[in-house]
């Protein structure tokens, strides 16, 4: 078991055995599944008016994404583009990046309400609410899964949060130190996803485009140096495949593709990806060998009558 497979999850939450997988594993590279797989849609809609800005995937062919209107989860089924909301959300709430783990539970950050919210995906049924901070000043972004924790940024504060995975324990405050620069009134920390040898975190800071490394022991950040590129301005969700790190840079409409040496601490540029469906694409997921990635569109009219939808690309 890795630290990202720690399962405390629906045994903890809910008691008894674990549940099952939410869908079957994604295929091991056999011809028949890469062909089936082939013909599984490029680009789907999601409901007028949703908002999105996460999503996230596990084991099972089903993405989830979140709603910054309400707060609502809508699963969508990757085989045929067709899904459902599982999670209502409420007046007031939001959903910006969100992660399954394998026992299906979502783990939700809550933006400007400050909150990190966990959800059984199976049921849509509200776990728990952890008020991580104040209700103004501050934007809980995004998350990531790593061992025994839930760790979420905050864009307009200087801190990581980790929230216990089960019922025991307290959330952690992580305080950036280091070569962390907080600039105010605008979009800090964002994306985070662990490091390759499964031991800290790795950052994007949007503004003004810098990648850091993270100690979970001491919340030291530590620069990474950009070769190719001089910053990932605009970076948004992070994704990590080994050290094949992907940044999605949400206004310049591409995913930025970097080499990690194993330290994390040397980002080589290897290539880019843009695609004519991108329209402002702020998170993505990967399944098999393709990137999923939501259409934030942050610079359309965002409307109860907005079209949205999600798209997939070659990895």
């Amino acid at each position: 078991m890795t630290r990202n497979d720690f399962r405390p999850s629906r045994r903890a939450w809910l008691g008894g055995a674990a549940g099952a997988a939410l869908a079957v594993a994604a295929g091991t590279g056999s011809a028949e599944a890469a062909a089936t797989r082939a013909t599984w849609p490029t680009r789907f809609p999601l409901p007028d008016g949703w908002l999105p800005e996460g999503i996230t995937i596990g084991r099972g062919p089903y993405a989830y994404l979140g709603s910054r209107a309400n707060g609502a989860v809508y699963r969508a089924d990757l085989r045929t583009g067709e899904g459902r909301v599982v999670h209502e959300g409420g007046t007031g709430l939001a959903a910006i990046g969100l992660k399954l783990d394998h026992g299906g539970l979502l783990y939700v950050a809550g933006g400007g309400g400050g909150t990190a919210r966990i959800v059984d995906a199976r049921t849509g049924r509200l776990l728990r609410t952890h008020q991580l901070t104040e209700t103004s000043g501050h934007f809980v972004n995004d998350v990531m899964l790593l061992g025994d924790r839930a760790w979420f940024t905050d864009s307009y504060g200087p801190v990581l949060y980790g929230v216990p995975r089960g019922r025991r324990g307290g959330v952690r405050a992580l305080p950036l130190t280091g070569d962390w620069e907080q600039t105010p009134d605008v979009i800090n920390a964002n994306g985070v996803v662990a490091t390759p040898d499964g031991r800290g975190l790795i950052v994007v800071r949007s503004t003004p485009g810098e990648l850091y490394r993270v100690s979970l022991r001491t919340g030291r950040a530590t620069r990474i140096t950009l070769v190719g590129a001089d910053d990932v301005v605009n970076g948004d969700g992070l994704v990590r495949v080994g050290r094949t790190l992907y940044v999605v840079q949400n206004r310049l409409d591409l995913v930025s593709v970097w080499d990690l040496d194993a330290r994390a601490g040397t980002a080589t540029l290897r290539r880019t990806i843009t695609d004519p469906r991108f329209d402002v694409p702020a998170t993505a997921a990967r399944f098999g060998d393709r990137l999923y990635l939501v259409n934030a569109r942050f610079t359309s009219p965002q409307t109860p009558g907005t079209t949205f939808t999600a798209v997939a690309v070659d990895r």
